[in-house]
């Protein structure tokens, strides 16, 4: 048994938390060879505590990783060890020193951190589970639960980042999900080169990862110097001949649009993220459980939008849980007023046996003003929906139209590929028709796209054209002079119209579009998944 009087530069009281160092990773080709001078046996103990039971791997930065027990307290734990130890372990132990100062339910505990000079060690709690690289390779996970695991990994970055200190080691061989559920983020090997910023990215290509089972690392690594530790085995994202990034809508479907919009925008550099707290509150709202998902989702949070409009306000932790109890709470009061009004009129000295007719002195005992007709959304059939397309003779481009209002936002009618915004100069634009039956007072127009940077128009009409080329383009002359609402230049893919007047009713409704996403670089498409209606 060794000695553990050797040098050591710090030990960790069992309360800290710190990410695990090596957790989740495996040997690459390239990896340094683990020098046998000093290397561990099985039943070996350490510092007269620790327990070696079974070696799990070497990793590519030549240490390893043994299961172990602490004799003392009886309980699993992780040994990451180095040998030798001295300066080559200085990264190593400084890192767990440092990061052992946060305390977070989604960062692993350290116990202890020693340097015996032959060889040094980082001892930690023990996840029983798989990695994220491990939980996908049996298939891309749901969005429900990517946008768990990103949340759990960002408020863990956000406790770390909030000490001034960068994880600068986040992807999918140290984000660890344990049998029962909790996710914890493992192994920070932070130094100059990294930022809070390349921490925020990599939560991107987290997500992409789950989402896809695909790393968007690209040429360029998201995380300095350490980016290639422990990813040989992941594969490459889906790019186009130019390099350029397919959205994760792009290689499966289910995947919401504010989730694929939320993931890109981490992912391009041209884009500033958030700070990580504020990334935490926006995925916390999206991170809705699964009883819960009935309730509207209020739309993602636009890293890009030029406006504060476009920009979802970030509701605070268990928001919607407030609000429906508020909900909840108004109706039993109502419930209660309701039943002491009843009570109080049954004691009425009315000889008929019913209470006086309540006058209000505000109006003189004239009647009540009605109150206003509830808000509904009209259940658009597909005979109520048609392409508009006045500048196209060959008028290929209608087919699937009826997906817009099948209620199934994985169903899309999409637009032939244009190779710039302005429909390659072929077209002036093009839309979709929406015939309400009758003429109704509309309250608000949605477009959900794929993609977001589509300019549109919403105009309303009185009457239909015959669906040529022809008529087409009267119609769109005839409705440009009533346009509701402003437009919508380079906006989000959530598009909504609410520019309406109260005392007017509208049949017709012109969804029009003049510029067009960009879906790969130099290639632009548009892809409408679903409209809807809003009638009072």
């Amino acid at each position: 048994m060794p000695s553990s009087s050797g040098p050591s530069i710090d030990t960790i009281t069992e309360g800290g938390r710190v990410t695990q160092v090596g957790e989740g990773q495996e040997a690459e080709e390239s990896a340094p060879s683990v020098m046998t001078f000093g290397a561990p046996t099985v039943g070996e103990i350490l510092a007269e505590r620790y327990e070696l039971v079974e070696h799990i791997n070497d990793d590519s930065a030549g240490r390893q990783v043994w299961r172990g027990v602490d004799v003392i307290l009886r309980r699993p734990v992780a040994v990451v060890l180095r040998h030798p130890g001295g300066d080559s372990a200085t990264e190593m132990l400084q890192a767990a020193v440092a990061a052992s100062r946060v305390i977070h339910p989604n960062l692993v505990g350290v116990y202890d951190a020693i340097d015996e000079a032959e060889r040094a060690y980082v001892v930690r709690e023990w996840v029983d589970g798989r990695s994220l690289r491990e939980l996908t390779a049996e298939g891309p996970l749901d969005p429900a639960r990517a946008t768990t695991i990103g949340h759990a990994v960002v408020s863990a970055l956000a406790a770390v980042h909030a000490t001034g200190m960068v994880h600068g080691n986040v992807h999918p061989g140290t984000v660890m999900i344990s049998d029962d559920g909790r996710v914890v983020l493992a192994d920070a090997r932070a130094d100059g080169a990294e930022s809070h910023e390349n921490d925020l990215r990599a939560v991107g290509g987290v997500l992409y990862f789950a989402l896809t089972g695909h790393w968007p690392h690209g040429e360029a690594p998201l995380h300095g110097a350490t980016a290639g530790h422990g990813r040989a085995a992941i594969p490459d994202a889906v790019r186009d001949a130019n390099g350029g990034l397919a959205a994760p809508r792009q290689i499966r479907a289910g995947v919401p649009a504010y989730l694929d919009d939320l993931t890109m925008d981490l992912l391009d550099r041209q884009i500033e993220p958030p700070t990580s707290d504020v990334l935490a509150a926006e995925l916390g709202r999206l991170d809705v459980p699964a009883d819960e998902q009935y309730l509207e989702q209020a739309g993602p949070l636009r890293f890009s939008a030029d406006t504060e409009e476009e920009r979802s306000p970030l509701s605070p932790a268990g928001g919607r849980k407030v609000i429906f109890g508020i909900a909840g709470l108004l109706v039993v009061a109502l419930v209660g007023l309701l039943i002491g009004i009843t009570a109080f009129g049954g004691g009425s000295d009315d000889p008929g046996g019913q209470a006086a007719e309540p006058t209000n002195p505000a109006t003189n005992g004239e009647a009540p003003t009605p109150a206003p007709a509830a808000i509904r959304t009209l259940n658009l059939s597909p005979d109520q929906v048609r392409v508009i397309d006045p500048d196209s003779r060959a008028r290929d481009e209608f087919d699937g139209i009826e997906k817009v209002v099948d209620g199934d936002q994985d169903e899309a009618w999409q637009t032939d590929s244009y190779y710039n915004a302005k429909f390659s100069n072929l077209k002036k634009g093009m839309g979709i028709l929406i015939d309400l039956k009758q003429p109704q007072t509309v309250k608000s127009v949605e477009a959900l796209l794929s993609n977001r940077g589509a300019t549109a128009h919403l105009y309303a009409g009185t009457a239909d054209q015959p669906s040529t080329s022809a008529g087409d383009k009267a119609l769109v002359q005839a409705y440009q002079g009533n346009q509701i609402g402003p437009t919508l230049e380079n906006h989000g893919a959530k598009m909504v119209f609410d520019g309406f007047e109260a005392d007017k009713q509208h049949r017709y409704l012109l969804f029009w579009v003049t510029d067009l996403p960009e879906i790969d670089p130099g290639r632009y498409k548009l892809i409408v998944q679903e409209i809807t209606v809003q009638v009072q």
